[in-house]
């Protein structure tokens, strides 16, 4: 019955979908009337081409009209650069001239871009305003940091203020739950506002009554998003299961949980979010009480359940959680009730709630810290996918079922194979990162020191690669260029480490400077001699030592690369120009003979690289040709220019710590 009903209500909400007359317009651009559904949030910058794309928004909302001539009511995500919908609240209706794309996100029935200015009509309802009064005023309250974003996160759900590296320091070490509002979060404002109402009702019907109308007001507050119903029931299965103390209606209860939220949105059943919920509150209920000491219980056991989905999704699970969890545990509920009564009193007392936070605020510091610090241990990766899902569930099958010998064995015949398959292994001379569409290279002085040469387009990848290989301290680091997807990562690079010498714009051919044995030598540019495309103002560098010579070219073209004819000679290695594009001279190239060419690339990128003339033209010359798109990240050893090469993707390379 459950699975009928369940595959009924999908069905119905599929055929609204995709006979929504909005889909007469795809890949046009139209008037369209939307309601308001959550908050516009801000999108992570990204790469557009070679420079950061424009500042975006994004949320869902109701499409009501469109082209005046349909009326109609379907959810729609939209995607808009434009600041006039920053601001705007739930309920608000505006007009938006959009381009209308299919969207990959099943929920909605379509993408509309939205690039001009939106017409607001109607204005937010004075309940609307009133939830956005507090939140701002808790937002405010909290000031800067990681601590004061973290706290409005964990409060209302307001997560506008966490940063890219924040966030992913949290799910690195398994705290993402505290990101933002979740079942526990629930279970204390639920639990705590229980506690408070007998102090004004004395029956126990007349506490549940205020209870359930409070708690309605708090979703209210934290934005009825589904992953707020997901907490919102999650938390109430919790709360009855301890509360009533009978582990007998404990599984009945998250079962009915699970069918009230699928039945109220059918996309949950699709949602990885949702299965974490579920699989995490079966674990309370189902693993915990089999664990000893209980202080472990409730991390071990919501770690174990997940871990499956974790896997599948992000590659890998952090055995360190379970300390990460246990450290931030005692923080969470004084940060969560004292952070809610401060969120409901700022509108008319911000001074005290500005006190209140103050009280907390070393606790969200604490957290912090403890994301951070767990952030920098290695993890344990598999591929992700049905294979890692797979891996994952017989793992735990064989720890629930109480399987020691066979899970002891398993156990270490993963520790085994992660070792023979860790990356890089042994010494290592020359690194060039896995970071997508763009370039980033080490070169090794020892003692987790090295030379920088661009550090990519996304911060996190830049300092995940970095701290792969060991790297603490850049003596020298070189920008090569302006160009987004060369400069982008600078933040990761930086993150906890030293650096030196910067050389960005401010260095010319003829330049030369020697770091522990290497000889380096500016080849490029001419001081002064600058065409006006940012590519042929790149910083192009030799690397000499007693064991490699290395070209770096940057993205020079082939008018600056005729130039560099006769100046640079034959080398071992060359980090091929402008990600081996097409745009090559093959003169130069001939005179390189590299035994050995790098490009760095994205996987199915737009542009078409590398090409294949250039990987043709390199293969004539014998070179040996490594692509980060196919074989992930590079570490070369190099001992009196022979050299030996790691490659990061392997098909043997199953498991490993990153």
């Amino acid at each position: 019955m459950a699975l009928l009903l369940g595959a009924s209500i999908m069905s119905i909400r599929m055929t609204a979908l995709e006979s929504s007359a909005i889909h007469q317009y795809r890949d046009r651009s139209t008037e369209v009337i939307v309601q308001v559904t959550t908050d516009p949030v801000r999108v992570a910058p990204k790469i557009m081409g070679t420079a950061f794309a424009p500042t975006s928004f994004s949320f869902i909302g109701q499409a009501l009209e469109v082209d005046n001539r349909y009326r109609l009511r379907i959810p729609v995500r939209v995607f808009a650069s434009t600041y006039s919908v920053e601001g705007l609240l739930p309920g608000q209706k505006i007009s938006v001239q959009a381009k209308v794309l299919k969207s990959k996100e099943r929920r909605v029935a379509a993408l509309l871009i939205v690039k001009q200015r939106v017409k607001v009509l109607t204005p937010p309802s004075r309940w609307a305003q009133s939830l956005a009064t507090i939140r701002l005023g808790l937002r405010q309250a909290t000031g800067t940091g990681d601590a004061g974003a973290l706290i409005p996160g964990m409060v209302i759900g307001d997560v506008s203020k966490q940063s890219a590296d924040f966030k992913n320091d949290m799910r690195r070490s398994g705290l993402t739950h505290l990101v933002a509002v979740s079942g526990a979060n629930f279970a204390i404002v639920s639990t705590f506002v229980l506690w408070g109402m007998q102090f004004i009702f004395r029956k126990l019907n007349h506490r549940l009554i205020a209870t359930a109308i409070c708690l309605a007001a708090f979703i209210a507050l934290v934005r009825p998003s589904p992953s707020v119903l997901r907490a919102a029931a999650m938390a109430a299965v919790l709360l009855f299961a301890y509360g009533r103390r009978q582990g007998r209606d404990s599984l009945p209860a998250l079962g009915f949980a699970i069918g009230a939220v699928v039945i109220a949105d059918p996309f949950q059943a699709r949602d990885p979010g949702f299965a974490l919920s579920v699989l995490a509150t079966a674990g309370l209920l189902l693993l915990a009480p089999k664990i000893k000491p209980k202080f472990l219980a409730p991390p071990i056991a919501a770690m174990v359940f997940c871990a499956p989905i974790i896997v599948s999704l992000s590659g890998y699970i952090s055995p360190m959680s379970v300390l990460a969890n246990l450290l931030a545990a005692p923080a969470v509920t004084p940060i969560t009730i004292v952070g809610f009564i401060a969120a409901l009193i700022s509108p008319i007392a911000p001074v005290i709630s500005a006190g209140l936070i103050f009280l907390v605020k070393p606790l969200a510091t604490w957290i912090a810290w403890v994301a951070e610090w767990i952030a920098q241990f290695p993890v344990f990766t598999l591929k992700t996918g049905l294979y890692g899902f797979l891996a994952a569930a017989l793992i735990v099958a064989a720890i629930y079922f109480g399987r020691a010998k066979f899970a002891i064995g398993l156990l270490i015949l993963v520790i085994a194979f992660s070792w023979i398959q860790r990356f890089p292994a042994g010494d290592w001379q020359i690194a060039n990162c896995d970071i997508g569409q763009g370039d980033a290279m080490v070169i090794n002085l020892k003692n987790n020191r090295g030379i920088v040469i661009d550090v990519g387009p996304d911060p996190q990848a830049m300092d995940r690669c970095l701290h792969q290989l060991g790297i603490k301290e850049i003596p020298l680091l070189i920008l090569t260029h302006v160009h987004a997807d060369h400069v982008g990562g600078l933040q990761g690079a930086k993150k906890n480490r030293k650096v030196g010498t910067t050389w960005f714009g401010n260095i010319s051919a003829g330049a030369k400077a020697r770091i522990d044995g290497i000889d380096i030598e500016v080849i490029w540019p001419e001081q002064g001699d600058f065409d006006g495309n940012p590519n042929n103002a790149s910083i192009a560098a030799t690397f000499r030592s007693k064991d490699f010579t290395l070209f770096a070219a940057g993205d020079i073209e082939p008018p600056v690369q005729s130039l560099l004819r006769s100046r640079v000679g034959k080398v071992d290695i060359y980090k091929v120009a402008h990600h081996g594009s097409k745009y090559q001279d093959l003169d130069l190239m001939r005179e390189l003979a590299p035994a050995l060419a790098i490009i760095s690339v994205g996987a199915e990128n737009s542009y078409g690289h590398p090409a294949p003339s250039t990987i043709s033209a390199l293969t004539d010359l014998h070179a040996k040709v490594l692509r980060t798109d196919i074989d992930g990240a590079v570490a070369i050893r190099a001992e009196r220019h022979r050299l030996s090469i790691q490659r990061s993707k392997r098909w043997l390379r199953i498991f490993f710590w990153s």
